[in-house]
């Protein structure tokens, strides 16, 4: 009896309680759907990207290289090389002002070799090359566990030496063959690479890719010794290779 004496009473809060709630201010919660939108959480993961880039990078990379050169022969005939794979070495050094652009300068070193029949002889050419690339790079995410970049930018090539022997049988040439070279040449490297984060904090990579180098001049040079000819064909140098290494972020 006294429950059916306080249910009129009961059912005022309840309809009180209503009211009260469907009066609220909703701004209050609004507020932290409008902080937290997929636009400012963006925004925030940006921040959060570029507080966790490393700004300076050292690397170390394994580079076989891919090349072939023509050769001119005794009766200046041309015999076209096959392409042979050199072994090459580099480091680099990096500097990224955003998690999507940077540059790079890196020194490299591979070393040439090529052979090639004329008449009766087997001839063996070696170059040594330090090539220098200063690079653009652009990435998808410095910071984050896997960056794919592309690189593009002129290099620098710096000739460190040759070497040409011959074996056959003897001849009654009087004409001798020799390896002319420029000192250096100029062109334009590219490539792509693909690096992946072997550390939590991401700041040591294995990184690997490609590269490709064009020659903007010559690299045959004219030679003045009397009873010599060069073997080397007038033509611009080009590499296509790959590399591995790590990197250290810092």
């Amino acid at each position: 009896m006294n429950m059916l004496k306080q249910f009129p009473f009961i059912i005022f809060l309840l309809s009180a309680s209503t009211s009260f709630a469907g009066e609220q201010d909703t701004s209050s919660f609004a507020a932290p759907a409008s902080r937290y939108g997929i636009g400012n959480y963006r925004s925030l993961r940006a921040q959060k990207d570029d507080a966790d880039l490393k700004h300076v990078e050292f690397g170390v990379r394994y580079m076989p290289t891919f090349s072939s050169m023509d050769f001119n022969t005794y009766d200046n005939g041309v015999v076209e090389g096959t392409v042979t794979m050199s072994q090459g070495f580099g480091v680099m050094v990096g500097l990224n002002f955003t998690k999507n652009i940077g540059v790079q300068g890196e020194i490299n070193y591979y070393q040439a070799n090529q052979q090639y029949k004329d008449r009766n002889f087997t001839n063996d050419v070696t170059v040594n090359y330090v090539n220098i690339p200063l690079l653009l790079s652009l990435n998808t995410n410095k910071a984050a566990m896997v960056n794919l970049n592309i690189v593009a930018g002129p290099q620098f090539g710096l000739n460190v030496g040759s070497k040409f022997s011959s074996s056959g049988n003897e001849s009654s040439d009087t004409a001798r063959a020799t390896v002319a070279l420029k000192k250096g040449d100029i062109g334009f490297a590219y490539g792509a690479g693909l690096e992946f984060a072997l550390s939590k904090n991401h700041n040591i990579r294995l990184d690997v890719g490609y590269r490709g180098f064009f020659g903007l001049v010559d690299m045959d040079a004219t030679t003045n010794d009397q009873g010599t000819y060069n073997v080397v064909v007038s033509a611009s140098r080009k590499t296509y290779g790959g590399y591995a290494g790590l990197t250290f972020l810092f």
